[in-house]
C-alpha cells in the first residue's frame, strides 16, 4: 500500500509527514539535519522527558493555567508513552544541535499528537492540542533537558550500584577463601615481600566498595534540578503556581527527593555535575581495569606464566592453538574502561565548553555518560558472575614463587642491616643458597630467631615488636 502523507508547516515552510506518524515538522527537520551517530535518543531518556511532561500538565491543571479537558488528554498520551508504547515515533539521534532542543520537541510533538487522537482529532491538527503552547507550557528545553538527563542517570544508576555490590560480595567471600594462601607480593613486577592470596582479593574489594561510594555521594547534585528556570533562570513565562509546584510533582512522579536550585541561573548554564558524575565512573573504570590487569597476570601461562590462579575457561583462546584459553572476560573489561575513560574526557571538554548562559552540549554529553553507566554495568555483571566466582587458586604454583624468591630477605633489615641483607639477596640469586641457608652459615642470627622472624605466614601482618 501506498503511504499517505499530512502537510505540516513550521517557521521554515512545509513537509510533508507520515500520515501514521505521532511526530512532527520539527522532529522530521531534525532527523534530517542531524544523521550523526545512528543510535537514537535511549528511552530511558525519553521517559524521563515524558515524566516532566506529565508533571507539568498536572500541574497546569491543578492550577487552572490549562483546560481540565486539554490536560487530561496530555496526560493520558503521557502515559501511554510511559508504558512503552509509541516507542518507533521517537526517531532523532541522541547527538545533535540545539542544546536538546529537537529531542524537547520530538517529546512535546509525539505527546501532542496522541492526545489529539485521545480528543477525536486528526494527527498534525495542532488546533486541538500544541506542541509548544500546550505540552511545552510553563516550560523550556532548557530547563526540561537538563532534568531529564539527570533524572535519567538516577534512573539507570541502581543497577550498576547492584551489580557492585554484588561484585564486591564476591571479591570478600574469595579473600575469605584464599586467605590461607601465601603467595608472593610483586611491585614494579619484580619480587618484592610475601602476602596473602586472600590478602589481594581483599584489596580488590576494598577499592570497589570505594568506588560504589564515590558514585553515590555523586549522585546526590543529580537531585538538584533547574525546572521553573525556563530559558536562562529568570522564569520567563513560568507563572508562580506552577513555578512553585513543579518540582515537587515531579518528585512525586519520579520517587526521587528533587530539590529546585538555589541560584537557577547557575542550574541552567553549568553542568559541572555530569562531569563530577563522569569522573566516579571514570575511577571505577581505573579500579576495575587494574584489577582485571592483576587477574590477567596472575592467571598468565597456565605453564609458563604465574599461574597463580585459574580463571574460568568460558570459551576457545584461538583459532588456530588448539586448547588454548584467553582471560577474555577481564580483557572486556578493560576494554569497556577504555571506553569509558574516552567518555568522560568528552564530557568534561563538552561541559568546559557551556558559554554564558546555556551549555549547548548537554546531547553528547547525554550520549557518552548514558552509555558509560549501560557499559560499566554489563562489565560489572560479567567479571562477578563469569570470573571471579568461578576463580581457583593454585595453592602449589603460589607456594613455589614463594619458596624460590629472595624477597623475603626484607624482613632481615631491622637485624643486620640493609647492605647486609642486600649481600645475601646478591649470593643467593647467584648461588641457588637459600635465604635462611646463608644467615646461618654466616652465624648471623641464632636458627630459633631466624625462623621466627621468616615465618612466611607472620610476613604479611603489621608487626611492632622487632627486638
Amino acid at each position: 500500500m501506498e503511504k499517505e502523507f499530512r502537510t505540516e508547516s513550521d517557521s521554515v515552510g512545509e513537509l510533508a509527514i507520515d500520515s501514521a506518524a505521532y511526530y512532527g515538522i520539527q522532529t522530521l527537520r531534525a532527523k534530517e539535519n542531524f544523521e550523526i551517530t545512528g543510535t537514537r535518543l535511549t528511552f530511558s531518556f525519553v521517559k524521563n522527558v515524558v515524566l516532566i511532561k506529565k508533571a507539568a500538565a498536572i500541574v497546569n491543571k491543578a492550577y487552572g493555567l490549562l483546560d481540565a479537558k486539554k490536560a487530561d488528554a496530555i496526560i493520558a498520551a503521557c502515559d501511554e508513552i510511559l508504558r512503552g508504547k509509541h516507542r518507533r515515533d521517537f526517531i532523532i539521534d541522541a547527538v545533535q544541535g540545539g542544546a536538546g532542543t529537537s529531542a524537547n520537541m520530538n517529546v512535546n510533538e509525539v505527546i501532542a499528537n496522541i492526545a489529539i487522537e485521545h480528543l477525536g482529532g486528526k494527527l498534525g491538527d495542532y488546533s486541538v492540542i500544541s506542541p509548544n503552547d500546550d505540552v511545552n507550557m510553563e516550560q523550556s528545553t532548557n530547563d526540561v533537558i537538563p532534568t531529564a538527563g539527570k533524572l535519567t542517570v538516577l534512573s539507570l544508576m541502581p543497577e550498576l550500584l547492584s551489580e557492585l555490590g554484588r561484585l564486591n560480595a564476591a571479591l570478600l567471600k574469595k579473600a575469605k577463601e584464599f586467605d590461607g594462601i601465601l603467595k608472593m607480593g610483586r611491585t614494579q613486577l619484580q619480587d618484592a615481600v610475601p602476602m596473602r592470596l586472600g590478602q589481594a582479593f581483599h584489596a580488590f574489594a576494598t577499592s570497589i566498595s570505594r568506588s560504589k561510594e564515590r558514585i553515590e555521594n555523586s549522585l546526590s547534585e543529580m537531585r538538584v534540578i533547574n525546572m521553573g528556570a525556563t530559558a536562562i533562570g529568570t522564569a520567563i513565562n513560568a507563572r508562580e503556581a506552577y513555578f512553585n509546584h513543579i518540582t515537587e510533582e515531579l518528585s512525586l512522579l519520579t520517587g526521587e527527593e528533587l530539590k529546585r536550585a538555589e541560584d537557577l541561573f547557575d542550574g541552567t548554564q553549568n553542568v559541572d555535575g555530569f562531569a563530577a558524575v563522569s569522573g566516579t565512573l571514570k575511577a571505577l573504570a581505573v579500579n576495575l581495569s587494574k584489577m582485571c590487569n592483576d587477574l590477567r597476570l596472575m592467571s598468565s601461562g597456565p605453564r609458563t606464566g604465574l599461574g597463580e590462579i585459574i580463571l574460568p575457561a568460558k570459551q576457545n583462546g584461538s583459532s588456530i592453538m588448539p586448547g588454548k584459553i584467553n582471560p577474555v572476560i577481564p580483557e572486556v573489561v578493560n576494554q569497556v574502561a577504555f571506553l569509558v575513560i574516552g567518555h568522560d574526557v568528552t564530557v568534561t571538554m563538552a561541559a568546559e565548553a557551556g558559554q554564558l548562559e546555556l551549555n549547548a552540549f548537554e546531547p553528547v554529553i547525554f550520549y557518552q555518560l548514558f552509555e558509560s553507566i549501560r557499559a560499566l554495568t554489563g562489565a560489572v555483571k560479567t567479571l562477578c558472575e563469569n570470573c571471579i566466582i568461578g576463580i581457583v587458586a593454585n595453592r602449589e604454583r603460589c607456594a613455589e614463587w614463594v619458596n624460590r624468591s629472595v624477597g623475603i630477605v626484607t624482613a632481615l633489615n631491622p637485624y643486620i642491616g640493609y647492605l647486609k641483607a642486600a649481600e645475601i639477596a646478591k649470593e643467593s640469586l647467584k648461588t641457588g643458597e637459600s635465604i635462611r641457608s646463608i644467615v646461618l652459615r654466616e652465624g648471623l642470627m641464632d636458627e630459633q630467631k631466624l625462623d621466627e622472624v621468616l615465618d612466611p605466614l607472620l610476613l604479611t601482618e603489621p608487626r611492632t615488636n622487632l627486638s
